[in-house]
């Protein structure tokens, strides 16, 4: 039996929205990943559709859906072996801090727009000395009567370009205890002093709009900051595991779509007058690729369903992302070796999913630094 229980709902949702995807997505990626951006329009039509914050509950203007709806937007974007489109972070990264930090007034004002595509949200925590390690971060929040002052630098944003909405984790430079210091703080884009810097060129992921955000004596209301003073980190620590577990969810789909590209090019090339997939050698490396696979996909599902329950799975999904994350990278350089000299061409998809899976074992936490938190918990 299947781990995860799809029901007819899911089925069919997911499969309005391969249709929408080949239809709207698929099309355009080329030209949007030379332009290195994907126009607001996609999000829009993404957002008209529903497939934007499907968790997001009614009364904000989204669907209330289960989880399942999020992993099944993730897996089929993924599958369009198109990254630009970074639906799964606006919807189930970082527009669940508002959702379940924020307060009525700031939920009645940003969730609507976030669930139609008429805001696109970025988070802001790196900073170019300070990577996965949050305590050490040195954007400062300052309060002023009432008003928070911010000044600092942030890199590596993604979604930096688009961004309306941007929640910035800033710290209280008066407070000596390094979590405490941390808040989360809602920045419209547009407030005076909150500069979006250059867009970051990158090896992969080209058209996904990565920038340098600058803040500079930046201005907003104190009623801006998520939830109780103090708190951020703790956010933080709390949101990780869902944002983690995407990573992974997306990495899944794009080693399943690697490997399946690769046996349709090795049944269809000749060499020595007959195809690769004939070649004892090609059928040990699919073989191999397709259990590992297999077994990540096992071992996700069952988190999945974990997560779903609300079981605190910290551990297990840090395993998951820094596993799977290696393992799809993996698939990506067996599959083009065995595409030969046309896998290392832009002409073939496979091309584009290795330079793009690359970047799934840094983000939402190097790899390294999932296997610190793993020999934490072990009491190593």
């Amino acid at each position: 039996m299947d781990i995860i229980q799809y029901a007819d709902e899911h089925r069919i949702f997911r499969q309005t929205l391969k249709r929408f995807l080949e239809k709207e997505i698929t099309p355009n990626a080329e030209e949007w990943e030379e332009a290195c951006i994907v126009p607001r329009s996609a999000w829009k039509k993404m957002g008209e559709q529903g497939f934007l914050c499907t968790a997001v509950p009614e009364e904000y203007g989204g669907a209330g859906c289960d989880f399942l709806y999020s992993v099944i937007v993730a897996e089929e974007i993924a599958r369009t072996n198109f990254n630009g489109l970074a639906a799964p972070l606006h919807s189930d990264i970082i527009v669940p801090y508002i959702a379940a930090f924020g307060s009525e007034e700031q939920k009645k004002k940003y969730l609507p727009g976030c669930v139609s595509g008429d805001i696109i949200t970025a988070i802001a925590m790196t900073e170019p000395n300070t990577g996965s390690d949050l305590a050490a971060i040195r954007t400062t929040a300052v309060e002023q009567g009432d008003q928070i002052v911010f000044n600092g630098q942030k890199t590596f944003i993604s979604n930096g370009i688009n961004c309306d909405l941007l929640i910035l984790a800033a710290k209280d430079p008066a407070e000596t205890n390094p979590h405490r210091a941390v808040d989360l703080y809602l920045v419209e884009a547009g407030t005076p002093g909150f500069e979006k810097g250059k867009q970051i060129k990158k090896v992969g992921w080209h058209s996904q709009d990565t920038a340098e955000l600058y803040f500079t004596e930046c201005r907003v209301p104190i009623a801006n900051r998520l939830g109780d003073k103090g708190t951020g980190f703790l956010k933080l620590m709390l949101k990780l595991q869902q944002e983690r577990l995407m990573c992974a969810i997306g990495a899944m789909a794009g080693a399943e779509l690697m490997l399946e590209m690769t046996i349709k090019y090795c049944k269809e090339r000749t060499a020595f007058g007959k195809p690769l997939s004939k070649f004892q050698n090609t059928q040990f490396e699919i073989v191999e690729m397709a259990t590992d696979i297999r077994l990540g996909r096992t071992f996700l599902d069952k988190l999945i369903v974990d997560h779903m329950e609300g079981k605190e799975i910290v551990v297990d999904v840090s395993m998951s992302k820094f596993w799977i994350t290696d393992m799809a990278c993996r698939v990506a350089d067996r599959c083009v070796q065995l595409h030969g000299g046309y896998g290392y061409c832009e002409e073939y998809p496979i091309a584009r999913a290795w330079r793009d899976i690359r970047v799934t074992r840094i983000f939402a936490g190097t790899n390294e630094i999932m296997k610190v938190i793993c020999a934490r918990f072990m009491g190593l």
